[in-house]
């Protein structure tokens, strides 16, 4: 079933053309990859989608509702999630950067706590909870910011390079996550170069290559 479709979609920066994308449709539930070369707008695509940049020209649908990318609506922001290649975490503690969302959305504190905890359980960072954030490795934020996500159950979840700059054993930890993330209630969209994220089994691939999208 289609969940997020996307049509005509332009990106433009000055005279130079980024993509023209005639159509991608994201099935419910699915995982992707996207992939394409080096400046070829796999970061703007996720950050256009997630409402983070407005495309020049395109049309969305979300589950058959037609929505506005100026302004991006308030519903869908609370459906898809964004993760940053390199993400911020803030100088309070591990757990309140993952309640961050749930603090947003006015979680009470209760079922907040609650749901933080199953959080750091999944992405195992019990031992790391006393430790500031800004003293973590790279690998350790990105768990940090995958279970940030995760808090939210988001339906399109989109990821930029989670894997970038990782050392070995970061990498494998992060893999296995992200394996973990995809589930029947959430569509995942990893932009990456990362040939172990390409070849995960049941991965779809999407490649952004000459302003389109092949599949």
């Amino acid at each position: 079933m289609s969940l997020l479709r996307v049509s005509a979609l332009a990106k433009s920066f000055g005279a130079r053309r980024l993509f023209a994308i005639d159509e991608l449709t994201l099935l419910a539930g699915a995982s992707y990859v996207l992939t394409g070369e080096n400046g070829s707008g796999k970061t703007t695509l996720l950050r256009i989608m997630a409402g983070l940049e407005t495309p020049d020209g395109g049309v969305g649908h979300y589950r058959s509702r037609r929505f506005d990318w100026q302004p991006y609506p308030d519903w869908l922001r609370r459906e898809v999630i964004y993760v940053h290649q390199q993400p911020y975490l803030f100088h309070t503690s591990i757990a309140q950067n993952i309640a961050y969302g749930l603090c947003a959305r006015r979680i009470d504190r209760r079922r907040r706590e609650s749901l933080v905890a199953g959080a750091i359980a999944w992405a195992r960072l019990e031992h790391l909870l006393a430790t500031p954030p800004q003293k973590l490795s790279g690998g350790e934020r990105q768990r940090v910011a995958l279970a940030r996500a995760w808090v939210l159950a988001p339906a399109v979840l989109l990821l930029d390079e989670p894997t970038a700059s990782l050392d070995a054993e970061s990498r494998r930890q992060t893999i296995e996550l992200l394996r973990g993330f995809g589930s029947a209630r959430t569509t995942t969209v990893i932009a990456c170069h990362d040939r172990d994220v390409i070849e995960l089994p049941d991965v779809r691939r999407l490649d952004l290559a000459g302003g389109q999208i092949v599949v």
